[in-house]
């Protein structure tokens, strides 16, 4: 998973994938098939777990407010982390676009999962008060997500930590009630 997310796909070889998980091109052509399963396979075990943290980001403060920037700031990395800079998932849209179907299959099934507690958080800090109740909640969503992917795009990129902070303020502020 990790060669994948620092390389993308078609910049790893299978070599590397080799000496990443310590075995032989015979054990993994039994394992996984081929480079494309095995890939298939990392970004699958990857969004699961990522959505998760995701979701536990935006569900660990009281505040629905707080919640929604806890998510973007947990989108940094942090400065002593090992981790490949960005998101693999939203790695693999840079690299394949929408063509891929299994990649779109995929992705039309782990996207909602953190678009539905997004919009319910949403709706809470609306229905708190902290959030504008004015905004049309899916629209909401659909900029905190575009938000995190931009966020994750411009991190791969290079761009430093406390831009990417800014970003994720700004963004939140646009959210709150006024």
């Amino acid at each position: 998973m990790r060669v994948f997310w620092e390389k993308g796909y078609a910049a790893t070889s299978t070599d590397e994938l080799l000496d990443a998980m310590s075995i032989g091109r015979q054990s993994l052509y039994n394992a996984f098939g081929d480079k494309r399963r095995i890939y298939l396979e990392a970004l699958e075990r990857y969004q699961a777990k990522t959505i998760s943290r995701h979701i536990d980001n935006l569900n660990s403060p009281a505040s629905p407010l707080a919640g929604l920037n806890a998510l973007l700031l947990g989108l940094i990395p942090e400065k002593d982390s090992n981790d490949p800079q960005g998101c693999m998932g939203v790695h693999s849209i840079c690299e394949f676009g929408g063509g891929d179907p299994e990649l779109a299959a995929m992705r039309s099934q782990s996207a909602p999962v953190l678009g539905r507690h997004l919009l319910a958080r949403i709706r809470d800090g609306q229905d708190a008060g902290e959030l504008d109740a004015q905004m049309d909640a899916n629209e909401a969503m659909a900029f905190v997500q575009m938000t995190m992917q931009g966020m994750q795009v411009a991190s791969r990129a290079g761009v430093e930590s406390k831009m990417l902070r800014s970003m994720a303020k700004f963004a939140v502020e646009r959210l709150r009630a006024r």
